[in-house]
Formats: C-alpha cells, structure tokens, sequence
C-alpha cells in the first residue's frame, strides 16, 4: 500500500500513538509525505521553543521509515484543479492545503492517512482514516 500521510498523523506517529505507530508499521511498505505536510511541519516547528529540535526529528523519521517526498509538479497542479473545481460544484470547503495533499495523493495513487473528515468530501480520493476517539 502506498501510504500517504496528513500532517495530523505524522505528528501522531511523532507522539508515539500506538494506533498509528502500528498501522504505518502494518500497512506502511511505502510512506510518503506531500511536500505540503512539510511545510505545514516546518511551519509549526519554527512556531515553537524546539524548532531544531523538531526538524531533526523529522529528517530521522523520513531516513528510519524511508519515506519519500511527493513534490507538487505540473500534473499535481492539473489534479489539484480538478479536485478543487469539484469541490466548488458541490459547494464543498476544506482547507486549501488539504486540497493539494489530496492532490499528491491522487496523482501518486495512494491511500491518505488522516484524522480529518473533510476529506471525504473528494471524490475518488482513497482513505485510511483514523479515529483517536
């Protein structure tokens, strides 16, 4: 499975929940991580007292669990469209970013792993949600 992850659940994974440490160790043969949740993780750490800290973390996470950056190119940006015009159609909002993680996803044919629901409102976009409550 070509598992993509939200930034909800790396941050997860980085906190040690056994739920989500277990599904990347179960179903995670490929991880990958949309150049978006970087930057949503690198903006959150420089918010914070341990930005080093946290981007270290981060590169040790992506070197022990070979994960692989999925870059926003010209067909991304094509699929972004098409999910973003579709939301717009059936008067759908989510938050703008969550559109171009979808759109890495879709472009790479992976399942997305995330705590967010709204991501249901895009069609065709395969999920593994998780549910902490």
């Amino acid at each position: 499975m070509r598992l993509v992850l939200d930034t909800n659940i790396y941050c997860d994974y980085a906190e040690g929940i056994p739920a989500v440490v277990d599904t990347l160790a179960d179903y995670g043969s490929q991880i990958y991580l949309p150049v978006v949740v970087v930057a949503e993780l690198s903006f959150g750490f420089m918010k914070g007292t341990r930005s080093r800290e946290n981007e270290d973390r981060l590169q040790d996470t992506i070197e022990q669990l070979d994960i692989e950056i999925i870059s926003i190119d010209r067909d991304v940006a094509r699929k972004y469209a098409v999910i973003y015009l579709g939301l717009v159609q059936v008067g759908k909002k989510i938050p703008i970013n969550d559109v171009w993680i979808a759109a890495c996803c879709m472009h790479l044919g992976g399942t997305l792993y995330t705590r967010d629901r709204h991501f249901d409102a895009i069609a065709g976009l395969d999920l593994l949600s998780m549910n902490l409550h």
